[in-house]
This record gives structure tokens, sequence and C-alpha cells, in this order.
């Protein structure tokens, strides 16, 4: 028996009967030959791990645009913590950790630099608007590997593009909005604990907000340090999960409820506060004008960047968003520079 099958017995053996088997996959757009060694997941968690796009998540903004600080949380890190946060659960639910790392790692792949100002933007002025998750699903699917995507599972590929849920319902009972798997239902709400808890601590390191201004109906109910509040909300997903059998993701009321009071304080207190909106307001207009740039001349869109390309307007301003989407924050930051700032004319 080869490695990859005794994984794959391994996971019929010790895995919830409710969790995603590897054998159970239900394949990828383009069948391929399975490996010796890797299960189908751990090849899709692997492909994304080594993918450019993943790469250029460490230069892309979480909350705070270009911190001076090392210790600000980055697009990259916000995905490492979602993923450790996912696994945890995973493992304590018998639920299979290659198929959730996968989709935690690779959930973000199609954000835009400077956060979510950047995708406020181009959702505003591409026409058909712009969702970062399902910027993501187009990143995996077609723009790496040079335009012929990285051929994910169909259970990693739906987790990405149900990951998101904005303002909207944690944990919904809507079967359109959430993961057909239990794993991507796991690192949705991983991304919530996630965000919460370092957005917080990342606005106090900022003094956005100091930690007299968090409400005692949020401290009380899920404590008062980072750990705490995410050893909370965890445990409690955990238990309550378990105690419904894993017919669904779920979490007591009491700590949901703390859960989306946080949530609302961090939207009023931090994402919309003075200073970070004068912050975003810079940050769109750069992304705007990059973009209406490039829609003007798309022949200075490096030839490397592969994406639509047709001659028909959709397709040139598909391509141009492609590129904008993809741009770090630094680089975004040095061709606005490059095309809108004065150089220093210098004569010898």
């Amino acid at each position: 028996m080869i490695i990859r099958q005794q994984t794959e017995a391994i996971e019929k053996n010790i895995l919830h009967p409710r969790a995603c088997q590897s054998v159970g996959t239900r394949g990828r757009q383009t069948p391929e030959k399975e490996g010796d060694i890797r299960t189908c997941f751990q090849r899709d968690r692997d492909r994304i791990i080594h993918c450019k796009s993943f790469r250029r998540l460490k230069h892309k903004t979480q909350v705070f645009l270009a911190p001076k600080g090392d210790h600000y949380r980055t697009r990259l890190t916000h995905v490492l913590e979602v993923s450790q946060i996912s696994r945890t659960i995973s493992r304590a639910l018998r639920l299979n950790e290659d198929l959730t790392e996968a989709i935690a790692l690779g959930h973000d792949l199609g954000h835009t630099p400077f956060g979510h100002a950047g995708e406020a933007v181009l959702r505003r002025i591409h026409p058909g608007g712009f969702d970062h998750y399902v910027q993501s699903l187009r990143v995996v699917d077609i723009l790496e590997k040079n335009g012929t995507g990285l051929n994910l599972t169909y259970e990693v590929r739906n987790g990405i593009i149900k990951h998101s849920k904005g303002m909207g319902k944690i944990l919904s009972d809507a079967p359109n909005e959430m993961a057909d798997t239990l794993e991507g239902q796991v690192v949705r709400i991983s991304d919530v604990i996630a965000y919460l808890n370092h957005d917080l601590d990342d606005a106090l390191r900022a003094e956005v907000i100091h930690r007299k201004d968090i409400p005692d109906d949020i401290s009380s109910v899920l404590g008062k340090s980072h750990s705490r509040r995410i050893d909370t909300m965890v445990r409690d997903l955990v238990y309550n999960t378990l105690e419904a059998g894993l017919e669904r993701i779920t979490m007591t009321d009491g700590i949901l409820a703390a859960v989306n009071n946080l949530r609302s304080f961090l939207y009023a207190r931090v994402y919309e506060s003075d200073k970070l909106k004068e912050e975003f307001h810079k940050a769109e207009n750069i992304v705007q004008s990059l973009y209406q740039y490039y829609c003007e001349h798309p022949e200075l869109i490096p030839h490397r960047v592969i994406g639509t390309t047709a001659a028909d307007s959709d397709g040139l301003l598909t391509h141009v968003c492609d590129f904008i989407a993809g741009m770090t924050d630094r680089f975004a930051l040095m061709t606005f520079e490059k095309i809108f700032i004065p150089q220093r004319w210098t004569v010898f």
C-alpha cells in the first residue's frame, strides 16, 4: 500500500463520520492522477503555499496601512492565524485538518492592496463590482501558474468562495451562504475569531482605542486578554458543536452575541474611525487613480501578468482589475509615485 492510501485509511478510522475524507472529494476541474505520498487536500495546501499570490500577502494590509511597527498584522499573518485556529477546532472535532488548512491559507489570495479600502474602490468603479472572495477563487482557478490555475479540489474552492460574511450572520442558516463541508464552515468562523482578536490587539497597539473603551459586556463574557478571548470562543464552539453531534458548527447564544457585539464595536470605533478613514481615503485615491490610468494605458501592464486580455472592453477592464487587485501595498505606492509624482531632475 502506498503512503497516500495509508493516510486515507487513517482518515477513515479516526475522522468523524461527518468529516470530509480525502477519498470522498468531488474532484478537480481537470482530473489528475493521485500522488504516491500526499492526499488531494495536502497537495492543495502545498500548491497554495508555494504560489506567488500567497507570498504577496506579506506586503498586503490587514487593517493598518503600511504600518511602520514590526508587530502589526499583515494579510499573511492573518491567514496563518486563521489556519492555526481552524486546525485546532478541526482536530478537536475530528474533522479533516488538511482540508481546513488548505481553505484557510487560500481564502484571502484575492485581496487587494490596502485591505478593504482597496476592495471598496474596485467594488465601486469596476463594472460588475468586486469581492475579494470571488477574486480569490479567480486567482486559484485562472490567474496562478501562468494562467493555468492551481486546479484545486471542489471542497477547497467551495470553502474559499463561502468564507466571507461581511456584517452578515457569522453562522448562517441559509445553505447558500455556508460551505458544503464542515471544514469550510470552520474556516468561516475561524476567520472571524482571528480578525476580531488581532484587529483589536492592533488597534490597542496603535492607540486608536484603549482597554477602558472595550465594553464590559464583551470583556466579562469573552475575557480581558487576547489569548483568553480566543480560548473562550474556540472552546465554546468546539463543545457546542460536539453536543450538536456535528450536525452544524454552532456556538451558545451568549458567546455568539458577545462576538457580534465585539464586531460591531470594532466597526464603530476602529474600522470606521476618523483616524483610519483619513488614511483609507488616501489609499482609495491611489487605487482609483491606478485603475483609471491602466484602463487608458493597458499596454503598460507587464506581459508577465496573466489575465483576460480580450480586445472587448469587458476583457480589458477585467485584465486591469486583476493587475490592480494583485498588487501589494508597497508596489501600488511605488507605481503611483512613478506615474503621478514628479521625479527629481538631476543635472550632471
